[in-house]
């Protein structure tokens, strides 16, 4: 169990650096172009974190969206690459792949 100490240290600011850790650590540990959930950092922040996984929903998916502009991940939904500013329901995170001219 989480010191309460530990707890209360959360803030928004690092809350957005645990999810974005939490999503390239669950995708490292994953094959290349495996996927996850969000909900799985979510989860693994919530752990560590002693709070219910649920409310860091839309932070999760927020976290992802900046890596996705940072260039480290994509998101897909049915197995396709989507822009995530037009996607609505569930998604999934991946590494990004890398491009043809090496990039």
């Amino acid at each position: 169990m989480t010191s309460t100490a530990e707890t209360s240290s959360v803030t928004p600011a690092n809350l957005a650096t645990r999810l974005e850790y939490a999503i390239l650590a669950l995708l490292a540990a994953r094959a290349a172009a495996a996927t996850i959930c969000p909900s799985e950092a979510a989860r693994r922040v919530a752990a560590e974190t002693g709070t219910d996984w649920r409310p860091l929903m839309e932070h999760a998916r927020q976290a992802a969206y900046r890596l996705v502009a940072a260039g480290r991940i994509e998101v897909t939904q049915r197995g396709k690459v989507v822009d995530p500013s037009g996607a609505r329901g569930p998604i999934r995170l991946r590494l990004r792949a890398p491009r043809s001219d090496g990039r």
